[in-house]
């Protein structure tokens, strides 16, 4: 064994992973004035510890080699815990099975930490080959809720095809983000649920979740559309009727599937969703992000909908495992406003962007919403022409009247 060549190669992994943790994110200014994003992303693999993926013993690794690679870190859930901002990432291995681990912020943009050890989630059926994108959800029950994808082999599949897989709403709750309680899978009328929110308020002592009915585990099929469905327990949760409040939709950034990223923000003029939208592309397939906004009074009622993508990846963000791809199910308003909106490029790093709550609000309130074809898009741009054109007119002849001062 060559212990210099040991020390060495130890100090330089050291060193690297220090210097990412310790790198500062740099706000990048936008044009549209909603958002800002950051020039780098808050977790990739290279954040994942060191002591996940090497044996640092230098007698049974003494070339240091990556015994357990890891892919990808991306699709976290967000929670503002003892005044630390904390993503519990989904952390995929070269084996491509994924876990969940909490990295955690003091300022919510950078600095990002794993936490010592990724989190354990009790197993329910032996079944059970994957879990993935975690939405953790403050309830007003005094629950945390982490609300996942479990993924096992569709086994009425023939044995030619071991791509089929069977996706259903996993979930499990805690006080402290360290014990978990596996609870049983939400059930619901539809074959196949993934992407399923919770709810963080009671609705007529009930508890609400948004699902999405999906006839299988790409295509939603006849199903397809955010949907809300109500239960009266979470211990043994069973949906029996899912209403659909934001379907999918011909020629738009929706048309082939939509779904819930993390739970809404409750603000004084609605709840404040932040969904995915899907379309087939001659590329494949495109995710982007939209907002909209549902009564307080009602959530099964969509108030407001801005046209077209809230979000979409822009260049280094459009490539990675899964190109041209957003996804986010985690977000966090601070009580001064600010809302930090985490999203995942190409199933392969997660980024952060900043806005506020009144931004968002001003943005989904007085956005134009879709006309559903081409004539209602030019209408709107013709009638913004006009308004602007109207007010300069406004602005000259102000001017105009204005007295002449000496």
């Amino acid at each position: 064994m060559n212990e210099y060549f040991f020390e060495d190669r130890l100090r330089f992994l050291r060193k690297k992973h220090k210097d990412l943790l310790l790198r500062r994110n740099e706000e990048q200014k936008s044009v549209n004035g909603v958002y800002n994003r950051y020039e780098h992303p808050v977790l990739t693999a290279e954040h994942v510890p060191l002591e996940w993926r090497f044996d640092l013993n230098p007698y049974s690794n003494p070339l240091l080699l990556e015994r357990f690679g890891i892919n990808s870190v991306f699709n976290a859930g967000a929670i503002k815990f003892n005044n630390k901002y904390l993503l519990i990432a989904r952390v995929e291995g070269n084996d491509r099975k994924s876990f969940f681990a909490i990295a955690e912020s003091d300022n919510g943009i950078d600095h990002f930490k794993f936490w010592e050890a990724p989190v354990s989630i009790p197993k329910r059926d032996s079944k059970e080959t994957n879990i993935y994108d975690m939405r953790l959800v403050v309830h007003e029950d005094g629950w945390i809720y982490g609300i996942f994808c479990s993924e096992s082999r569709d086994e009425s599949a023939p044995e030619i095809d071991q791509s089929a897989a069977i996706a259903q709403c996993g979930m499990v709750r805690t006080r402290d983000l360290l014990t978990w309680e596996r609870l049983p899978d939400l059930r619901t009328p539809s074959p196949q649920q993934r992407n399923v929110v919770l709810h963080p308020e009671l609705v007529n002592n009930q508890y609400a979740f948004y699902t999405r009915p999906q006839d299988s585990f790409v295509d939603a099929g006849t199903g397809g559309g955010i949907a809300v469905g109500f239960c009266d327990h979470i211990e043994n949760a069973v949906i029996e009727k899912e209403i659909i409040i934001d379907q999918k939709k011909y020629h738009t950034i929706y048309e082939a599937k939509n779904g819930l990223g993390p739970a809404p923000i409750k603000t004084s003029k609605g709840w404040l969703h932040l969904a995915h939208g899907v379309r087939n592309t001659a590329d494949g397939l495109r995710y982007v992000l939209y907002v909209f906004l549902t009564s307080l009074e009602d959530i099964t009622k969509v108030i407001h909908k801005p046209a077209g993508y809230f979000m979409a990846p822009e260049g280094k963000e459009r490539v990675g495992d899964v190109s041209n791809v957003l996804f986010s199910n985690g977000w966090i308003a601070d009580k001064d406003g600010t809302v930090f909106i985490y999203y995942a490029s190409s199933d392969l790093k997660m980024h952060v962007a900043t806005s506020t709550i009144d931004k968002l609000l001003d943005y989904v309130i007085n956005t134009s919403e879709d006309g559903f074809c081409s004539d209602a898009s030019l209408h709107t741009v013709f009638n913004l022409i006009e308004k602007n054109d109207q007010y300069q007119a406004q602005r000259k002849d102000s001017k105009k009247k204005k007295p002449f001062a000496a």
